[in-house]
């Protein structure tokens, strides 16, 4: 369960007990899984609360594991971009490589959109991340003009 607590983007404050900004979906989220908990004879308490001290820190925490997240995202990018460059070092030009790294560009897409959809309190690493992304689809973009291109010489 602590990693569908961590994928909708909670921290840990202690052992057991984790924290999400306020949000309907969040709510929604959360009593779901407590039914969950519970179908399985667990238990669960939902709080909702406000800080009375240390709102700072709080943020704090969450941005920093957002910033996690999108360090993440980069480093995948950077992989990305490291198979594309072997695709040109090993002369792979063909629709079922640009396939499989259109599938993975999407799946970077949509890692990024759910970290930031998440990013309630605006983590700094965000930028890189988007960043990186952009790179990705540039590189993308130049690597099926190679397929086209060499698609067309073939003919």
């Amino acid at each position: 369960m602590w990693r569908r607590l961590k994928s909708l983007g909670a921290i840990y404050l202690q052992n057991s007990a984790a924290a999400l900004p306020a949000s309907t979906a969040a709510e929604r989220a959360l009593r779901r899984l407590r039914s969950e908990i519970l179908d399985m004879a667990g238990s669960a308490t939902l709080l909702s609360c406000e800080v009375l001290a240390g709102e700072q820190e709080i943020k704090a925490a969450f941005q920093a594991a957002r910033d996690d997240e999108y360090e993440e995202i980069v480093d995948k990018c950077d992989d990305f971009q490291a198979q594309l460059r072997k695709e040109y070092v090993a002369n792979h030009f063909t629709y079922a490589e640009l396939e499989e790294n259109e599938v993975d560009l999407v799946k970077l897409r949509n890692w990024f959109a759910k970290v930031a959809d998440r990013d309630t309190f605006g983590a700094a690493g965000r930028e890189s991340a988007e960043q990186a992304l952009a790179g990705c689809e540039r590189a993308l973009e130049e690597y099926a003009a190679r397929v086209y291109a060499e698609e067309a010489e073939s003919r």
